[in-house]
């Protein structure tokens, strides 16, 4: 399966750098880099593409403001120098987020997520029409959860889930030692509501993580191996009972 994709950044050597990496992918086919972020509007209306490799901060139109403009299929990594932009991109269901400077291999792995993204839904749509699937129901003492995804179940280890987030109608399991998330067509709430509650806990409409994994806390974000949760304000309070449960905080 081959991506179309487009750049736009307002630092050449940036753009120059995600080129290399577009070009070294088998799978991205590269239509356009653009410098100017009002012009990157006008030439995406006219030629939609599957991924846009999105700056953050630009001048005249942030990358933040211009993925409103992007809509359809297409899907968006956005690219900065800045880690607190990164939970304006959790917001806007954005495949994944680059930190500047990039490396090879993180540039990789977000392109990954978004090849696995289209590969989902061009099966979804070979597929006779159904409801969407839900884990397979487990007894009380149940390890593992079965999860439709492709066209077979696959037994998902509890022990092994690191979190999980979403991706419009379908979520991403995140398995430790694994490379590849398991995407699935099911709600966060029906995947909410088959995890154990005092192992598992939502952190934002968009992730559920599970509690062993927690590294450390830092300024709202949940550190979970080399990944950063967020933490929103409608979780928060559920969140804080957990800590004040299991925290040793010096008064």
């Amino acid at each position: 399966m081959i991506l179309t994709c487009m750049i736009i950044d307002d630092e050449p050597l940036a753009i120059r750098l995600l080129e290399e990496y577009v070009n070294k992918t088998p799978y991205l086919k590269l239509i356009a880099s653009l410098d100017n972020p009002i012009e990157a509007v006008e030439a995406y209306t006219q030629s939609p593409v599957d991924l846009v490799f999105l700056d953050i901060q630009m001048p005249e139109l942030s990358g933040l403001e211009l993925s409103r403009v992007i809509q359809g299929k297409t899907r968006i990594i956005f690219t900065t120098a800045f880690k607190q932009y990164a939970f304006e991109s959790y917001e806007l269901n954005a495949i994944d987020y680059l930190l500047k400077p990039i490396s090879f291999q993180a540039f990789l792995k977000a392109s990954n997520k978004a090849l696995q993204w289209f590969e989902l839904i061009r099966k979804e749509k070979e597929e006779v029409v159904s409801p969407p699937s839900a884990p397979v129901p487990q007894t009380e003492n149940s390890k593992s959860l079965f999860v439709k995804t492709d066209y077979k179940l696959v037994r998902v280890d509890m022990d092994k889930i690191l979190y999980i987030s979403s991706l419009k109608d379908y979520v991403q399991f995140y398995i430790e030692g694994e490379v590849r998330s398991i995407i699935s067509l099911m709600t966060m709430k029906a995947v909410e509501d088959m995890l154990p509650p005092d192992r598992f806990i939502r952190v934002h409409r968009s992730y559920i993580i599970s509690l062993d994994k927690i590294k450390a806390i830092e300024n709202n974000r949940i550190i979970i191996g080399k990944e950063y949760i967020p933490i929103s304000d409608a979780y928060k309070e559920k969140f804080n009972s957990f800590l004040a449960n299991y925290s040793i905080i010096k008064k």
